[in-house]
């Protein structure tokens, strides 16, 4: 008897416990429901849709990219020992043994040759963070073309060009760590702009900023920009059934996450294959720093190249003015920067003063239909990129065979007058396209093969007027 009673409860005891798992979930989140209202936001978060163009994923790539960095990151502190007291180097790499060296610089090295992927997690870390600068920099040159910053929108404009100093911020910080001869000679020009932070300090002092306050920042502004992007209309370009009013594109969930999903994989793939096969940043090869020595070439990562190429343009103009005398220094390392960053900032609302423009904007601009934003981008870019040449003008002098003087004198000319003609050939082209409604890039783009219906194929013309011919 008692034996089958038990054969009947079996068979509903795993549906009861089923039953009551869900009853529970339904229940607590039934509660967070009623004091939170999170089925109403998850609903909401769900049906987002997000317009289907390549250009927006460069933000998410810049996002995927400081993922790699937290996880490479958190791996190099439990090695890395953030200490300038000098030691006698006795590691795996030969040359160097029985040199002098800070203990910072001993722990890289023993981290690049002993530690079990600690190379490769070393070489990814420095290569997502050239790759995440770099994300930022293009998706903020499309929001800037796009128009994108326009009402209401402006508060994201400032977020996004914040990320990107304290990106390059991190940047300076970190590569400065290993007290290699390359970062220190880095450390040195930081040190003669800013003359306030006492050098013996420097290291401790920048590894507390790396790992800790910046990244604090960082995603704090990650967490306020996303939190934008989801209360408000996502941007799109014009298109058929596009308005000011409604967005045509991919749901949340679930293309958009897939797709998301797989971007990550394929940025983390991406900087793991250059951790591993290309070599960046040998501190072995420029071996511990000594203020004596200076390698060369010797250059920063490419997002402080222009930096350092201000500094190199920059003439021997000091003077005294109450009795303080003013730097030769200032005037590229704190006045330009501080005047080109100025107007960044201030670029929405100094656009609409001089296009009266305050309507709310969620289609964007191509960039011919702004011929006057277009041409200053340009000729921004070009302020930049200059300086960012002639960071590496010693590379150029040997490579052309040319003095290095000249170089910097050519450039030097280069600032002042390419920007100006930038602009002005930006704007004559500009405004040639939307008048003409041109399309350069289709209009040579040629034929396409498409199948037919009955098995066969035919090439079709780009230009919709010009109809298919099937193929023999």
């Amino acid at each position: 008897m008692s034996q089958r009673r038990r054969d009947q409860h079996t068979p509903d005891e795993p549906g009861r416990f089923e039953q009551r798992t869900l009853d529970r979930f339904e229940r607590s989140q039934r509660w967070l429901d009623e004091r939170l209202g999170t089925n109403t936001l998850a609903r909401a978060t769900l049906r987002k849709v997000f317009p289907d163009h390549w250009s927006f994923l460069l933000g998410e790539i810049a996002l995927y990219c400081l993922v790699v960095l937290v996880f490479t990151g958190i791996f190099m502190t439990f090695f890395f020992t953030p200490d300038t007291r000098e030691l006698v180097y006795n590691g795996a790499y030969a040359p160097l043994k029985g040199t002098q060296v800070s203990a910072a610089y001993n722990s890289v090295m023993r981290m690049s040759f002993e530690v079990r992927a600690g190379l490769i997690m070393r070489q990814t870390h420095h290569w997502a963070a050239l790759v995440f600068v770099a994300a930022i920099v293009v998706h903020l040159c499309r929001i800037f073309f796009t128009g994108a910053f326009r009402r209401p929108r402006e508060v994201n404009w400032i977020i996004g060009l914040t990320m990107l100093l304290l990106a390059m911020l991190e940047g300076l910080t970190g590569y400065s760590l290993p007290d290699d001869l390359l970062s220190g000679v880095g450390m040195r020009i930081t040190y003669s702009v800013v003359l306030a932070i006492p050098a013996p300090d420097l290291i401790s002092r920048f590894f507390v900023f790396h790992i800790f306050l910046i990244p604090a920042v960082l995603f704090a502004l990650v967490g306020v920009h996303l939190a934008i992007l989801v209360l408000q209309k996502h941007t799109q370009f014009p298109g058929p059934g596009r308005t000011e009013r409604n967005v045509v594109g991919k749901r949340f969930w679930p293309e958009q996450t897939f797709a998301s999903v797989s971007l990550l994989l394929l940025v983390s793939a991406v900087c793991a294959g250059l951790g591993g096969l290309a070599q960046i940043n040998p501190v072995w090869q420029y071996g511990p720093y000594n203020p004596a020595n200076v390698s060369s070439p010797a250059q920063p990562d490419w997002y402080l190249a222009w930096a350092d190429g201000l500094l190199r343009l920059g003439g021997p103009w000091s003077f005294q003015i109450f009795g303080y005398t003013v730097s030769e220094l200032f005037w590229p390392a704190i006045l330009f920067p501080g005047l080109a960053f100025t107007v960044i900032f201030l670029w929405p609302w100094i656009e609409r003063r001089f296009t009266r423009d305050r309507f709310e904007h969620h289609l964007l601009d191509r960039p011919r239909d702004a011929p006057a934003r277009s041409a200053t981008g340009v000729a921004g870019l070009l302020l930049f990129f200059i300086p960012f040449l002639e960071g590496g003008n010693d590379i150029i002098a040997v490579l052309l065979h040319v003095p290095v003087e000249t170089i910097t004198r050519i450039l030097q000319y280069s600032f002042f007058i390419a920007p100006v003609v930038a602009w002005l050939v930006t704007f004559w082209v500009c405004r040639s396209l939307r008048a003409t409604h041109l399309h350069p890039a289709a209009a040579t783009a040629g034929m396409r093969l498409r199948r037919t219906a009955s098995g066969g194929y035919e090439t079709v013309s780009l230009d919709p007027s010009n109809p298919g011919t099937p193929l023999e």
